[in-house]
């Protein structure tokens, strides 16, 4: 059973892992900011320069895409 923790602990440290998590937390945040925008309201939006329909052309594209 210590061989198994040893493995694992060795896992999370690899540098492939530390890649994909970053990766996996830059398309979670992403999809957060995302459904923020959408609940601004239309002064927020005003403000920011932005339109109904600039959200709704950032909300179509997939978490994957900047």
């Amino acid at each position: 059973m210590t061989s198994l923790g040893i493995g694992v602990i060795h896992l999370c440290r690899s540098p492939l892992w530390s890649r994909l998590a970053a990766l996996f937390a830059e398309w979670r945040r992403r999809m957060r900011s995302r459904h923020k925008l959408e609940r601004l309201s239309e002064r927020d939006l005003a403000d920011m320069g932005l339109t109904r329909l600039d959200v709704a052309n950032e909300m179509q594209k997939p978490f994957w895409e900047a």
